[in-house]
Order: structure tokens, then sequence, then C-alpha cells
């Protein structure tokens, strides 16, 4: 098998926030695939990965309900690949891995909560986990991108978030820092690279892997607010007239954060906010309402307009 073709159906595990605030998110990444030739099938009766509430509770119970998705995917469907386009769910799935080749704690809860669940317990190493961001470029590359773009995003400078989540912490991304091609933990690149072939400008942008403070809106709304003001006005320094963001957490919290910074703070930023997938499918020729841009907060149909985009 091509190494391509391994990546071109894989199973797909939303997680919950694709189903709720991020819908933008997931319909703009199923259309994009649809573009692109590929193929998502959807985690059947997928569940929570444990996200921050319950791993903060206990551990190595976050731990099993992210192997419950992954033994779902490898066991039940027969996938070799599971591809995750949050951040959180990401990560977790990535540490649930983890857990399992290295703990032998982790693997007795799990396998004790399997069979009280009526389900295979998973083991360490049956399917592999990647991002949206991996999907696309293991999937389809540069060059075969590059092919299939109608509506250039040249003129449109753009700086990419890729968040705290995505390369951290680095021991549960063996994949990443593997030579030329992979994924860097210190510069990640793969949203640039995927953008850069639709013609955007990407601009030096050094907030990129910076936290946006999602885990912190709830307990602390006015420490969130300030780490995003900062992400925000880094990227207008840096030039950037969009965010480019591939995680719900991160996306929803720039957006909100900026409408309360400018209400509380008295600090206005115009730069708008969108997730990657959106910018690819217009990119490949879609309408702005078809990849969900007038669901975001910051809409940015105007600013594509002026550009002559879509």
């Amino acid at each position: 098998m091509d190494n391509k073709d391994k990546y071109k159906k894989v199973a797909y595990y939303p997680g919950c926030a694709l189903e709720g605030t991020a819908h933008a998110y997931d319909s703009s990444t199923r259309e994009v695939g649809k573009a692109l030739g590929l193929e998502l099938e959807e985690v059947e009766n997928w569940n929570c990965c444990g996200a921050m509430e319950v791993k903060n509770v206990d551990t190595k119970l976050q731990t099993y309900l992210s192997s419950r998705v992954l033994s779902i995917a490898a066991n039940e469907m027969k996938h070799d690949v599971v591809m995750a386009p949050c951040n959180g769910c990401y990560h977790n799935l990535k540490k649930a891995e983890y857990d399992l080749a290295e703990d032998d704690a982790s693997v007795e809860v799990v396998e004790k909560l399997s069979t009280k669940a009526g389900h295979e317990t998973y083991k360490a190493g049956q399917i592999e986990t990647i991002h949206a961001l991996d999907w696309i470029k293991k999937a389809v590359g540069e060059e075969e991108l590059e092919k299939k773009i109608e509506n250039s995003l040249q003129g449109l400078k753009v700086a990419n978030y890729y968040g705290c989540m995505y390369t951290r912490p680095r021991h549960i991304f063996p994949e990443k820092d593997q030579g030329e091609g992979s994924e860097s933990i210190d510069k990640p690149h793969y949203m640039d690279d995927l953008l850069a072939v639709a013609g955007a400008e990407n601009v030096e942008f050094p907030l990129k892997t910076a936290c946006c403070g999602g885990a912190h809106t709830l307990s602390d709304s006015d420490m969130s607010t300030k780490l995003v003001l900062n992400i925000l006005q880094a990227a207008e320094a840096s030039g950037a007239e969009v965010i480019a963001t591939e995680c719900p957490t991160c996306h929803s919290g720039l957006e909100m954060h900026q409408v309360r910074a400018e209400k509380e703070l008295g600090i206005k930023t115009n730069v708008k906010i969108m997730y990657f997938t959106q910018l690819l499918g217009v990119a490949l020729g879609m309408s702005k309402r078809k990849v969900s841009i007038h669901e975001n907060v910051s809409d940015g149909s105007k600013l594509l307009k002026e550009k002559g985009i879509g």
C-alpha cells in the first residue's frame, strides 16, 4: 500500500466541540475532505475523550475514555488511522497511547473498565492517531493540493496559530522532529505549508504555540483575555489580517476574548479568526457559506470579498 493510501480513508473522531460551538470546523473539514477525494468514517458511538474536566479528577479514567474511542476505531471498525481535528482530543488520544505503552497502572485500570463496559481492551500501538493537519499533509501533500486550488488566497496575510496542546508535552508526540518532512515541536509548520500552497502569505508570527488560556476561561476570565490579547496584538504587529486556527478551543477563545478585550479593556483588534479548513475550502473553490464562515463570531466574509477571494 502506498503510504498516502493509508490516510485516504480514516476513522474520524470529531469530539464534543465539533458537534457544538465548532460546527464550522466540522463542516469545513468534511467538505475539504470530499473535495480532496478523502473519506472520513465517524467513530461509532464515540464518547468524550475526558478533556480537562475528567483529567483533573482522575487521569486514569481519562486514559480509559480515550482508549475506548481508540478501541472502537481499531477493533470494531478495523481502521489503522484515527483522525482528531481538535487539539484537546488529539492530545488526549496520544497521551492515552503513551500511558498504555509506559504505565502498568493505566493498563490495569483500562483493562478493568473495558471489561466492565463490555468492549475489547485497547492495546497500545493498534492504531495511529493523527491531527487534521497530518491528514491533509499525509493523504494529499502540497504537490497534489496545489493542482486543486481554484481560488488563490493570494494577498491574504495569515498568522498561523497552533496553540499549546498540538506539540506539548513533546514525549507523547514521538513522530514529530523526525527529520525532513516531519512536523516540528518548536516551530510547527504544517498549517503554514498548506496555506502557502493555497496562496496565502504566511507572516512571521512569534506566538504560534503560545497558550490562549482556554483552560482558565471559566476560573479566570481576565487572565484568558490577557493571554488572547497578546496573541491578537502580536498577529496584527506581524502584519496579519487573519489568524488561522486548527483547534476549536483556541478558535472560540480567540473570538470570545477578542470581543471581551474590547468591552472590558477598551482594546480593539481587527484581525479575523478562521479555521484553516475554511481557508482551504475557499481556496478549493467552495463558497464562504459552504465552509460556514458565516458561523464565525469573527466573520471574515467582508475581508475575503475585499481581497477578491471567493
